[in-house]
């Protein structure tokens, strides 16, 4: 138990300070930057996009806590496949973040603690609710993302066509988790999720 812990915590540091490097070519690698957006847009922008990269730390805690008590090799594949789809979120957040002058949030250590008690604690309760769970959470980003490409400026073509992918891949997660037998988390479950992301959201935003 003593090397799982240690294991996760080294995972914890790398995934806060070392630079990720996706697996997959950003999606708007083809796209060059527009040189008409104005530089509040830009700061607006930088601050949507620190939101999204705090976002995956948590997606990454989650999935690490999901999987630190977890025995089902079905799940775990599924589970891990989606974490390296994150990390590539992760990436493109993270540059994109430094592209518009921008900064990542002082918030994520304490994010990713709390997000991997929060995945280890649902594993343990129940692994069809851990699914639940999983669903609830991408379900949640992914409506976020949505609301957040209402508010970017329609000439940044490069912000806009990495959230579309984000979420795109968070909405497979989803049908991903709901296929191998999610259950549907009560509404006071979901009530507190919705709360706590935007609590997450709104802080991110600022700090």
């Amino acid at each position: 138990m003593l090397d799982k812990i240690l294991i996760e915590v080294d995972k914890g540091l790398k995934t806060l300070t070392v630079r990720t490097h996706a697996k997959r070519s950003r999606p708007d690698i083809n796209l060059k930057d527009t040189k008409d957006l104005a530089s509040s847009d830009m700061k607006v922008h930088s601050k949507y996009m620190r939101v999204n990269h705090s976002g995956e730390i948590c997606a990454q805690a989650l999935y690490r806590g999901q999987l630190f008590f977890n025995k089902n090799t079905e799940i775990k594949s599924e589970l891990e496949a989606a974490a390296d789809e994150e990390l590539d979120h992760l990436s493109w957040c993270a540059e994109r973040i430094e592209e518009l002058g921008g900064k990542k949030s002082k918030l994520n250590p304490i994010l990713y603690s709390s997000s991997f008690l929060i995945g280890a604690v649902t594993s343990l309760i129940d692994e069809k609710y851990n699914l639940g769970f999983l669903a609830e959470t991408e379900k949640q980003v992914s409506l976020h993302l949505s609301q957040h490409l209402k508010h970017i400026n329609k000439v940044d073509v490069k912000t806009i066509k990495i959230l579309e992918q984000m979420r795109s891949d968070e909405e497979e997660h989803e049908k991903s988790a709901i296929k191998m037998g999610a259950k549907k988390l009560p509404k006071l479950a979901q009530k507190l999720m919705s709360s706590t992301s935007k609590l997450m959201t709104k802080s991110t935003f600022n700090i």
